[in-house]
């Protein structure tokens, strides 16, 4: 196992999934599957979120933008991969769900991660730019150039694109590489 691998398993076992679910799914928790959260959205099956951050790489001391927090579980385990010297921003565009992953992350003590209402018409968080690493957990149907505009030099983007996942790196010069994935299935972005 490489050392993303054993970070990425000690986030998983730090940060349970059952305690970022509502009452009734819970008992789920353990099936690799994903569950719904309420509003036609879910939290997505574990070893995507695992693949996902696998490829995204988060460091500690990382500045990271969670697209999409959903109910605030991708945003802690990220917070717990970045650590107190890190920041992740989390945005979300359903006002209840923004409310349940604040809910949700307060009780997980991390006071280097937040999740904010998302602004209509207004992708990420143009505002707060430019990130170490972006991860998107929900579908586009092109790769969004206001994400891409987020990234800093030599950092990275995880997000699905029309059924597959596209890793795009930023490097130190800025120019902007593209390499997707796998076959996957999300909610669409919006």
């Amino acid at each position: 196992m490489n050392q993303i691998d054993e970070r990425i398993q000690a986030a998983f076992a730090a940060v349970p999934r059952e305690k970022f679910l509502p009452r009734k799914q819970r008992r789920h928790a353990g099936e690799n599957r994903p569950l719904l959260i309420g509003h036609e959205q879910t939290n997505s099956q574990p070893t995507t979120v695992r693949q996902m951050l696998q490829m995204l790489d988060p460091r500690t001391g990382h500045r990271v933008l969670d697209v999409g927090s959903g109910s605030g579980w991708t945003s802690a385990l990220l917070g717990h991969l970045v650590g107190p010297t890190g920041v992740v921003y989390g945005v979300e565009l359903i006002p209840e769900l923004a409310d349940m992953a604040r809910r949700n992350l307060t009780a997980a003590a991390q006071h280097w991660v937040s999740v904010h209402q998302a602004e209509i018409g207004v992708l990420g968080a143009p505002s707060q730019a430019p990130f170490d690493r972006i991860l998107v957990s929900a579908e586009a149907t092109s790769l969004p150039a206001a994400l891409v505009d987020q990234l800093d030099r030599r950092a990275r983007m995880v997000i699905p694109v029309s059924g597959r996942l596209s890793v795009v790196e930023r490097d130190e010069a800025g120019s902007v590489a593209v390499r997707r994935v796998g076959h996957y299935s999300f909610v669409p972005l919006k």
